[in-house]
């Protein structure tokens, strides 16, 4: 198993592509962080969402992606949709 399905919200398919694009610990997500790391995936996974990108950030901060605080949610969301854009 990869260190980082020890990770909260992150699942062996998450896992997997991370590894896929250059991500394979823990350390290393967080020094990329949740905005890159989402970048990378999306040329992978056309299906990526919001949910993935929250997923992440709450990797890095070690919570669940519920408990992210409003701010970063929205901040998150803005990026999100600057990417949705980009892809177009």
């Amino acid at each position: 198993m990869s260190e980082l399905c020890k990770l909260p919200n992150i699942g062996k398919v998450v896992a997997e592509q991370l590894e896929m694009v250059g991500i394979s610990t823990p350390s290393q997500l967080k020094t990329v962080g949740s905005e890159e790391a989402f970048a990378r995936l999306a040329t992978l996974d056309e299906s990526a969402c919001i949910n993935m990108l929250y997923a992440l950030e709450g990797a890095i901060q070690e919570i669940r992606w519920h408990n992210l605080s409003a701010k970063r949610k929205k901040e998150l969301l803005e990026f999100f949709y600057f990417c949705k854009k980009q892809r177009k």
